[in-house]
């Protein structure tokens, strides 16, 4: 995280720190120590074998999936094409690819909207990228998320860095296909292709691509919405999440 939220930082000319130093020696010592590591994804785990951490001593132990409060309450319009932002609204989370992505998205009637706070760093850039039918909408509740998810023709996680997005999964419960980086845990909640699309970090083109793809391809839009239906049957909870963490307990002592 530190060593891709501050290429993002200096491609964007921000100046400010992205974590005490003191915190980055603290964890890597007790890495050093530590009989396991368990993180919530694959992408994870590449990152802790990447930076020089037996892979041996890496365990994924996927986040549960709690998605009552998630599930289809609307469909799309058929006239438009709505595209959801979910989460922090910052530089970690890939915003500026998605609102350059989104600009040269050609639909007549295209609306990207945004949930979530505003982070401070990207204050000083927002004012450079397109918003051209763009709608910030701020810190919403869940069962207003749950609206916009399913009221959108796909929601886009362009983030450069984060363990595993749940909001993948809630997004999926509403039958609003997904598409993510490869740098999101999207990989270990749904297929690329089938659910929604995976694509590399910082690709405004690839972003582009997949979206218009589904833009004009309304029959897409609908097999992938109900491919995101079936799949999330097939989500673990937070109690499979307690078993897998229980049996590597039991496998460290033994």
């Amino acid at each position: 995280q530190e060593k891709l939220v501050t290429e993002e930082y200096r491609r964007w000319h921000v100046r400010r720190p992205v974590t005490d130093p003191r915190d980055i020696l603290r964890e890597e010592q007790i890495y050093q120590q530590a009989d396991a590591i368990t993180v919530p994804s694959t992408f994870a785990a590449r990152s802790f074998a990447e930076m020089g951490i037996p892979p041996e001593k890496v365990h994924v132990i996927p986040y549960g999936v709690r998605l009552e409060s998630f599930a289809r309450t609307a469909a799309p319009p058929p006239n438009r094409f709505e595209v959801l932002f979910a989460g922090a609204v910052g530089l970690r989370k890939g915003v500026p690819y998605l609102l350059e992505s989104f600009a040269r998205l050609r639909h007549p009637a295209k609306r990207l909207r945004i949930a979530g706070p505003l982070h401070p760093d990207l204050r000083p850039v927002l004012q450079s990228l397109p918003q051209e039918h763009v709608e910030f909408l701020g810190p919403v509740t869940q069962p207003r998320l749950a609206e916009l998810m399913s009221t959108s023709h796909l929601m886009v996680l362009p983030s450069i860095e984060e363990g595993l997005a749940l909001v993948q999964g809630q997004a999926l419960a509403c039958g609003c296909p997904v598409l993510c980086t490869t740098n999101t845990g999207g990989e270990d909640l749904f297929t690329s292709g089938v659910e929604g699309f995976i694509v590399p970090i910082r690709d405004v083109p690839a972003l582009t691509e997949r979206m218009q793809q589904l833009a004009d391809d309304p029959i897409l839009q609908a097999t992938m919405s109900h491919a995101a239906l079936q799949r999330v049957r097939t989500l673990s909870g937070w109690g499979d999440y307690g078993d897998r963490w229980e049996a590597l307990l039991h496998n460290l002592i033994s």
